[in-house]
């Protein structure tokens, strides 16, 4: 049997849907409520729009993954880190409530994660960037189409750049290249060397 690479894998898809309407904070809490225990289904609001999502196979093994090779990194370049995953972040007052895939606090633990990343197999239909911004999580990465947008929060708004701020020294088409590699260990022997070099 030859290895799958992680964009071969197909058993259940990710899917999203925007529900019509507008509603209101405690509608949200009601439908969130409701869907509390369905399994692998996540529930977006913002500004009265409320988007659900399905999370396939797919896009858990490369959340995964992905968070594989950062602790890598960390830990290789002796970076003080602590991963709260897809934790909620939600605030009435704010109007928005959501789960990153990941996110890290790095150095100590502040007000809200200084990186936060969201995989996306299917195009979001909630603006991707504002529900971050109303709680300055100060960079945001996008895998999408097998590769990694950076945006980092500069006066209030973010800007796409090539190389991420808060991590300089990480090759961020390397990281793309090792998370698609059909072996996990080819790849993180590649991943290692390209960090020590």
């Amino acid at each position: 049997m030859t290895p799958q690479t992680i964009d071969q894998i197909t058993t259940l898809e990710e899917q999203r849907f925007l529900l019509p309407g507008h509603y209101t904070w405690e509608e949200f809490e009601k439908l969130e409520a409701l869907t509390a225990d369905a399994p692998g289904l996540r529930i977006t609001y913002l500004d009265g729009c409320v988007e659900f999502m399905t999370l396939g196979e797919q896009h858990e093994a490369i959340k995964s993954v992905i968070a594989i090779f950062l602790a890598l990194y960390f830990f290789e370049k002796g970076i003080n880190f602590i991963p709260v995953g897809s934790a909620t972040r939600r605030a009435k007052e704010k109007g928005a409530s959501f789960e990153p895939d990941e996110s890290y606090y790095l150095g100590e633990k502040k007000e809200n994660p200084d990186l936060a990343i969201e995989v996306n197999i299917t195009s979001g239909s909630i603006d991707k960037l504002e529900k971050y911004k109303r709680f300055n999580i100060t960079e945001v990465w996008f895998w999408e189409n097998n590769q990694i947008s950076v945006y980092h929060l500069t006066n209030n708004n973010y800007e796409q750049i090539s190389q991420s701020q808060l991590l300089p020294d990480l090759d961020i088409s390397l990281l793309v290249c090792c998370v698609l590699m059909p072996s996990i260990i080819e790849a993180r022997t590649e991943f290692i060397k390209g960090i020590r070099q």
